[in-house]
């Protein structure tokens, strides 16, 4: 199987308020637009794709009813964690999880969308010195 995209579909009634969201604060761009579904890519930003679509559309999966912000969460791996979060602090974004150092590894603060859907926006950094070590026993 040859892949072309690979993309969430969150399943929301606020198809706007997610598509204004990701354009002020993230940057993307929509690739198509209807009342019933929003596909948006990160455009320039990246390679990354996301959509929305309203629960009530005929084309809907039997089984997805409206996202309740429950078991899933969406990572955004930047260059520079510090600098979008300042960024974003300076554009009224307000975050559920403050700018912090991870021992395992990574930069990150945390951001809800309008749909409930929670942004782990993180920096791959160098973990504490030992941190991974009892994760990789027998794995050498």
């Amino acid at each position: 199987m040859e892949t072309i995209d690979s993309y969430p579909v969150v399943v929301t009634e606020k198809l706007a308020e997610c598509r204004d969201f990701y354009r002020r604060f993230f940057g993307f761009e929509v690739g198509f637009e209807a009342d019933w579904f929003v596909l948006m890519s990160g455009g320039v930003t990246g390679p990354t794709s996301l959509a929305f679509m309203h629960p009530e559309h005929p084309s809907s999966p039997p089984s997805p009813g409206a996202y309740c912000g429950d078991g899933a969460f969406l990572t955004l791996q930047v260059a520079d964690a510090a600098a979008e979060f300042e960024r974003l602090r300076g554009e009224g974004a307000e975050f559920d999880l403050e700018l912090r150092d991870e021992p395992w590894g990574q930069r990150r603060f945390g951001i809800t969308d309008p749909a409930g859907m929670w942004l782990d926006v993180i920096e791959q950094i160098q973990p504490a010195a030992g941190w991974w070590d009892p994760y990789m026993v027998g794995r050498q």
